[in-house]
């Protein structure tokens, strides 16, 4: 009987240690949790047209990622693509494409789509614009308001700086590069729009995405700008959003996790209720 005891005991010991033994190799799910939790901080830098789009791309980011911080300096397309050609950001970004020596060391992925729109003061008469009329316009061909079914006033022609991408893609589609009268050529998207507002006799160009009600967007070739027109080709102004990234400096941490989750189909929500239209992916 002592032995059957014995035997027992020992048993129940050896399955007391291998127990001991299994549960101390698992880790408590805290810290898997802990392990896959990401955290740091994502720099971006550019395009001021994107504000909308990776404001509510980071918003949502951080959100779901509290340890996550993610930056956004509105320099422009130009600077963006410098700034992360010379690694002081981790992500460009920018609303026009790559220029052939700039793809040289740069990756550009598409984002989103955006319509360029073609924006007046409120008491302004016209309505619809061809992009012949657009180009003659800014090219100091069509000076006065009346020639194009407006009020007898001058034409005051409002841009952007020569390194916008904004201004790229503008002066590309209309043919207008390096032949624009402009008037003033300003440093961001709102002070466009502002300029705009402030001065019944303005015209502008901007994202269609920052476009506010202080300003009215006029059709272009009889199409208005919105998601449906742009999605579908039939609105004529439009250009890509672009985030841009180091060729041969692979995406680490946050910031890779970042660049995956901006790309995915998860943001085209957040994409469309920034003003902008989806890439089909």
């Amino acid at each position: 009987m002592k032995k059957l005891i014995s035997g027992v005991t020992a048993l129940l010991v050896v399955l007391g240690l291998f127990a001991g033994c299994s549960n101390g190799g698992e880790k408590p799910a805290n810290d898997n949790k802990a392990e896959t939790e990401i955290s740091g901080t994502v720099s971006t830098d550019g395009s001021t047209s994107m504000e909308k789009v990776i404001g509510y791309l980071s918003e949502a980011y951080s959100e779901e990622n509290p340890n996550v911080k993610v930056t956004y300096n509105p320099t422009g397309s130009g600077a963006g693509i410098q700034a992360v050609s010379e690694d002081r950001c981790d992500i460009g970004l920018s609303s026009r494409d790559l220029k052939e020596d700039e793809a040289k060391t740069l990756d550009a992925k598409v984002v989103a789509i955006d319509g360029i729109a073609m924006v007046v003061n409120p008491e302004n008469t016209v309505s619809d614009l061809t992009i012949d009329q657009i180009a003659k316009l800014y090219k100091g061909e069509i000076t006065n308001w009346s020639e194009v079914g407006g009020a007898d006033a001058p034409v005051v022609l409002i841009g952007r700086e020569a390194a916008s991408g904004t201004r790229d893609g503008f002066e590309s589609i209309t043919d207008t590069k390096d032949a624009c009268a402009y008037a003033q050529e300003l440093t961001s998207t709102g002070d466009v729009i502002q300029t705009v507002a402030s001065n019944p006799n303005a015209i502008g160009y901007a994202s269609l995405a920052a476009v506010k009600d202080t300003v009215r967007a006029l059709k272009v070739e009889g199409v208005s700008p919105t998601t449906e027109t742009i999605q579908d080709g039939s609105y004529k102004i439009q250009r890509d959003f672009n985030i841009v990234t180091k060729k041969g400096k692979e995406l680490t941490g946050a910031a890779k996790a970042f660049y995956d989750f901006a790309t995915s189909k998860e943001a085209d929500s957040l994409i469309e209720k920034a003003g902008a239209v989806p890439v089909v992916r």
